[in-house]
């Protein structure tokens, strides 16, 4: 009879541990993954979309106000001859000739190539050049604010829920308190202690009187004691929103078997709490935050009324007042902008963090 010759046996695989693949207890899908050209064009369609959108409501709202900004500059001054007044409605893309269609588009074709009008509020200067020198501030005072504060609130959220019934706990209610404070009080409050009683702050502007703005130490020392006091009141007065969120997904995380699993196999409690617990709680907070970005260019009018700072929130609201069109919807348009290319930016940092995301998409 024939010995039969034994099969060789394949080398047994090493199984991967789901919890080194990923973040979650689901198997994360190895080899080369193709590009999700179907989700990109949906989503840019999309952004397309809200941009045309924003763009015909950011020129007919204006519109739909009562007066124009020509009425109310013929008010202060009386001695304009109609023929000027005619003239400066022409300029500003307000005369009554036209259609609103026509001014419709003759908008579109000034937008395409970047010429957003002249601001009557201010001696007919470009438009982009007057927000160019407005968005600076708002974009460094309230912009490092708003990454301090989340970041602040996120990482000690983190660690309350890890430690939660700690007396840790006692900084959520805390916190929260000072969120639901009217910031407008929160500044005058910062205002009469630090900088009228104490001294320590100047009450207001982005620098003193008689200095010029230049790259230089005593411009940019003059920039930080001035910027420091509105930026500490715009971090505790949203700080208890990103640590309460982020403590209630900590709780919420910490009931899942993947953490569970971490835990029984001994790994530090360090690793258990970044690298698989606070990376999946953090998800939510970044939509929170990527909005919170968009809406720093516009939602700034309180703060800098309260401190007298030349933003953008105050340029807007200047605007308004005195109903120049053009100035108005500028600034409408950098909101509008901002806040798409914040959300852009979390849809791409969300997909990051969340292998389930690229999966999906894929």
């Amino acid at each position: 009879m024939t010995a039969v010759q034994p099969q060789p046996q394949p080398e047994a695989q090493p199984q991967q541990d789901a919890l080194e693949v990923g973040t979650t207890a689901t198997t994360t899908v190895q080899g080369h993954s193709r590009i999700p050209w179907r989700f990109l064009a949906g989503r840019a369609a999309f952004y397309l979309f809200t941009l045309w959108a924003a763009i015909t409501i950011n020129f007919f709202l204006p519109r739909m106000m009562k007066g124009d900004a020509v009425t109310q500059y013929l008010s202060r001054n009386r001695n304009v001859s109609p023929e000027a007044a005619d003239a400066l409605r022409a300029l500003l893309g307000l005369d009554t000739d036209a259609s609103m269609l026509e001014q419709y588009l003759d908008y579109w074709g000034l937008l395409l190539r970047g010429d957003l009008g002249v601001s009557l509020l201010h001696g007919l200067r470009p438009v982009t050049e007057v927000i160019s020198q407005a968005l600076p501030w708002t974009v460094g005072l309230v912009g490092f604010a708003t990454i301090v504060s989340f970041a602040i609130g996120t990482i000690g959220g983190a660690i309350v829920g890890w430690r939660r019934g700690s007396r840790l706990d006692g900084l959520i209610p805390l916190t929260t308190f000072l969120s639901t404070i009217p910031y407008f009080w929160l500044g005058l409050l910062a205002i009469a202690v630090f900088s009228v009683n104490l001294g320590w702050f100047p009450i207001g502007k982005a620098y003193g009187v008689g200095i010029t703005p230049e790259l230089s130490a005593e411009f940019i020392g003059q920039v930080i004691q001035h910027g420091t006091l509105p930026a500490a009141t715009i971090v505790i007065a949203s700080l208890g929103g990103w640590m309460l969120g982020m403590r209630n997904m900590m709780l919420t995380v910490l009931d899942e078997d993947y953490v569970m699993v971490a835990q029984a196999k001994g790994m530090p409690n360090r690793r258990v709490l970044w690298r698989y617990a606070a990376r999946n709680a953090v998800l939510p907070q970044i939509q929170s935050f990527a909005l919170s970005i968009g809406f720093i260019v516009g939602g700034t009018i309180v703060m800098e009324m309260v401190f007298s700072y030349p933003g953008v929130g105050k340029l807007l609201l200047d605007a308004t007042n005195a109903k120049d069109y053009a100035l108005m919807q500028g600034v409408f348009l950098v909101i509008t902008l901002s806040v798409l290319v914040a959300n852009i930016l979390a849809d791409v940092a969300y997909a990051f963090l969340d292998p389930r995301t690229r999966q999906t998409e894929a």
